[in-house]
């Protein structure tokens, strides 16, 4: 008569260690209801997380939140929206007494957002998407004193595509939805 292996046993733990070594060997693995799924090398994922722009609240959680060390999530500007304005609700803080570019009069903690001078009274404002951190800042200044030009939006090409974004699971506003690899970013316009 075949003994039969405990499946806590080290024999049975080592067996299965070998099973997902292979496996990740030819791929990556996707975590699915407790059981693991291979995941063929090279192969797509159907669908992406990304940041419904109309339901946002800017709280700050996808900065904080993100499984990475910087966010996936990053500012982006809709330059058809924007007015250029010399006194920008996302680049300036409120209340400031007097206007010049100083850290302590800037709305973003990490000098992400750009600004050039156009023509009296206009400037140009670009994301230095290396140094956004996604922590809502500018967005909250520019839908609270602007015309929210500036908004967020999940990065396809740093996003890990997690099978739950840790994001998504503390969203207030339930902003951060899953949307078909075809379909193009929800932006603002």
């Amino acid at each position: 008569m075949e003994k039969k292996e405990n499946k806590n046993s080290p024999i049975a733990r080592r067996k299965f260690l070998q099973i997902l070594s292979s496996a990740v060997a030819g791929g990556t693995i996707l975590a699915v209801s407790g059981g693991l799924i291979p995941k063929a090398k090279g192969q797509e994922a159907s669908y992406y997380w990304q940041i419904d722009p109309l339901k946002c609240t800017h709280c700050g959680l996808c900065e904080t939140h993100c499984v990475l060390p910087m966010s996936a999530v990053k500012c982006i500007h809709a330059k058809k929206v924007c007015g250029y304005c010399d006194l920008c609700g996302g680049y300036y803080r409120s209340n400031v007494k007097e206007l010049n570019t100083a850290a302590e009069n800037l709305m973003c903690p990490t000098g992400a957002i750009e600004r050039k001078f156009i023509e009296d009274p206009y400037f140009q404002y670009n994301i230095n998407e290396d140094l956004c951190n996604g922590c809502a800042k500018c967005v909250k200044g520019c839908s609270s004193f602007g015309n929210g030009s500036l908004y967020l939006q999940i990065k396809r090409e740093l996003c890990k595509d997690c099978n739950e974004c840790k994001i998504a699971t503390v969203c207030p506003s339930d902003a951060i939805i899953r949307f078909p690899l075809t379909t193009a970013y929800n932006l603002k316009d």
